[in-house]
C-alpha cells in the first residue's frame, strides 16, 4: 500500500501504523547477523560457517512461507517482485514525487527478492562445495565468490537505500525494523 503527499486541506495527521510482525523482524536481524558473521569473522573454512549459512537459508525458508500464510504487510503480496514497478517508481523519485509504502517500495522489493536469490545461491553453491561431486571444483567455487561479492554490494545499497527512504520520507526505518511501527509523518495520507 502506497500512501501519497497530502494536498493542502488533506492533511490527516501524523501517526503510527504495525507493520513488521516480530517473525518478519527477527528473521531480518537474523539473516543480517548470519551475514555479518560470515563476511566479516567466521572463517571460511570451518564448519561454524557452514552452519551459520545453513541457518541464513532456513530463515530466508521460513520467511518465504510466513510470506505466504502471513496477514498484513509481511505477505509476499504486499511487496511483489515487480522490476517495471521499481523503474517506475525510480522515475517518480527523479521527477520529486514523495511517496511512502508501508511495506517495501517497489525498489525495496527488488532489493528483498534480490538479498534472498543471492543467500539461496550461497547456501546450493557452499553446499554443492562440499559434496564428493563437486569438491574443489573451480566453477562452483567462483559461482560462490562472485555471488557473495554480489550480496555485499546488495548489503551496501540496501543500506543506502534505508537511508535515502528514511531522509525522503521522514520515517524512520531503522527503528521500524526493530519495534515494528512505523511513524507516518503528518500529511502523508493514503491513495
Amino acid at each position: 500500500m502506497a500512501i501519497s503527499h497530502a494536498n493542502e486541506g488533506g492533511r490527516s495527521g501524523a501517526r503510527t501504523i504495525v507493520v513488521w510482525d516480530p517473525l518478519v523482524r527477527s528473521i531480518h536481524w537474523g539473516v543480517a547477523a548470519c551475514i555479518l558473521l560470515n563476511a566479516t569473522i567466521i572463517d571460511q573454512e570451518s564448519k561454524l560457517h557452514t552452519w551459520i549459512g545453513y541457518t541464513a537459508i532456513s530463515l530466508v525458508g521460513v520467511r518465504l512461507l510466513w510470506g505466504v500464510v502471513a496477514r498484513g504487510y509481511g505477505n509476499l503480496s504486499e511487496f511483489p517482485l515487480n522490476p517495471i514497478a521499481a523503474l517506475q517508481h525510480l522515475k517518480a523519485m527523479a521527477r520529486g514525487e514523495r511517496r511512502l509504502h508501508l511495506s517495501h517500495n517497489p525498489l525495496g522489493a527488488l532489493m528483498v527478492y534480490n538479498l534472498w536469490a543471492c543467500i539461496a545461491a550461497l547456501a546450493v553453491t557452499g553446499y554443492m562445495m562440499g559434496t564428493v561431486s563437486f569438491f574443489g571444483v573451480e566453477w562452483v567455487e567462483e559461482v560462490h565468490e562472485a555471488v557473495f561479492y554480489w550480496l555485499m554490494v546488495s548489503v551496501g545499497l540496501h543500506v543506502a537505500g534505508v537511508v535515502i527512504d528514511t531522509i525522503r520520507t521522514g520515517v524512520p526505518l531503522i527503528p521500524a525494523m526493530l519495534h515494528g511501527r512505523k511513524k507516518v509523518p503528518e500529511g502523508w495520507t493514503t491513495e
